[in-house]
C-alpha cells in the first residue's frame, strides 16, 4: 500500500525543487534590485514615452492618463506615484512571471529585491519632485537630471533612481559644457 505522507507523493513540490545556499540569498535579492532599475527604464523609455498612433484617440488618451498628465503637471503630487490597484496588478504579473521562470525559493527573493527596488523607485522619484537634496549629493544630481528630462530632454534620462541604463543604452542627458574660469 502507498503511503500517503506528503514526502512520499508523487508530483509533490519536493521533486522540483532546487537547494539554493543560503548565502546566495543577498546577491539574489541585490539582484532584484538591479533588476528593477532595469524595469523601470523600459517602462518609462518604451510605455510612458511611445508615441501613439495619430489615429488611435482611446491609445492617445490612455498614454496620456498613465504619463503624459505627469509631463503636463509634474508638481501634481496625486500624479507621482502609480495608483496602488494598477500597481498591484503590475507587481503580481511579475511575481508570477518569476515563478514561471524559476526555482519558488530564487523567484520569492528576486522579487523582495525587485519589490523594495520598486518601494525605493517611488519614494526617490516623489522626493525628485518635491524634495530639497544638498547641492552636490547624489539626489540634487539625479533631480538635475530628471528635471532636465522633464522640460528639455524628453528622448533621453529614463533612469529616475539611477542614470545607469541611460549610460548602457547611451539616453544619458548631454553634460552642460562649463565656460573655463580664468
Amino acid at each position: 500500500m502507498a503511503s500517503t505522507h506528503p514526502e512520499h507523493l508523487s508530483g509533490s513540490t519536493a521533486d522540483y525543487s532546487v537547494a539554493v545556499p543560503k548565502s546566495m540569498f543577498p546577491g539574489l535579492f541585490v539582484l532584484g534590485m538591479v533588476s528593477w532599475t532595469l524595469v523601470e527604464y523600459l517602462i518609462h523609455r518604451f510605455l510612458f514615452h511611445m508615441k501613439p498612433p495619430s489615429d488611435s484617440h482611446y491609445l492617445i488618451m490612455l498614454h496620456f492618463v498613465m504619463h503624459g498628465q505627469h509631463h503636463k503637471a509634474p508638481f501634481d503630487g496625486s500624479r507621482l506615484v502609480f495608483p496602488p490597484v494598477p500597481a498591484s496588478l503590475v507587481i503580481a504579473f511579475f511575481y508570477v512571471f518569476l515563478r514561471l521562470i524559476l526555482p519558488e525559493a530564487v523567484a520569492g527573493i528576486v522579487f523582495a529585491g525587485g519589490l523594495l527596488g520598486y518601494v525605493f523607485y517611488d519614494m526617490t522619484h516623489y522626493y525628485l519632485h518635491f524634495g530639497s537634496p544638498h547641492k552636490g549629493s547624489y539626489l540634487y544630481n539625479m533631480k538635475a537630471h530628471h528635471v532636465k528630462h522633464h522640460f528639455e530632454y524628453q528622448k533621453s534620462g529614463f533612469g529616475i533612481s539611477t542614470k545607469l541604463w541611460d549610460y548602457f543604452f547611451h539616453t544619458l542627458i548631454p553634460e552642460e559644457s562649463h565656460p573655463k574660469m580664468q
